[in-house]
């Protein structure tokens, strides 16, 4: 793990310290903000690479700050909320959220979404790392093939 940035913004304080937890011993580093206004107010000043977002907090729901930072970043953002309705799915994926978590939810399955995430995108705390690399295509002059003895 290379430390990446994990804003949590959740109002439920046994959630959103469960979620730091999980998360801390995953590796990663982790902010959390309990309304909508200081998640967006964290997210200016130190940007993350990754939001895990409640849609149901007082003053500034989900949905806002998820239109908010969609606006202004690629960021990429995980909407976890007790909404389980697929209207509900369809209109949080449709502001800008790229990936839906209801509540009750597993650690695991929590993580594994963030993997997923991180597997899709290039954390701001990490350097873009081009297809050329990846891809070298000087000095090829033969296939290669894995040999598993």
């Amino acid at each position: 793990m290379s430390g990446e940035r994990i804003l949590v913004i959740e109002d439920e304080a046994r959630i959103a310290q469960f979620i730091e937890r999980g998360l801390i011993y995953e590796g990663y580093r982790v902010n959390v903000a309990r309304d909508g206004q200081t998640g967006l107010n964290i997210a200016r000043d130190n940007p993350p690479d990754l939001v895990i977002l409640d849609w149901m907090m007082p003053g500034l729901d989900g949905l806002e700050v998820c239109r908010r930072l969609r606006a202004a970043s690629d960021v990429p953002i995980l909407m976890l909320t007790a909404k389980d309705d697929v209207t509900d799915r369809v209109a949080a994926l449709d502001t800008g959220a790229d990936d839906y978590l209801v509540k009750p939810f597993s650690i695991d399955e929590l993580m594994a979404r963030v993997r997923a995430l991180f597997r899709r995108a290039t954390p701001t705390s990490r350097p873009h790392r081009p297809w050329r690399r990846l891809c070298p295509t000087r000095g090829i002059s033969k296939t290669t093939r894995y040999d598993s003895s």
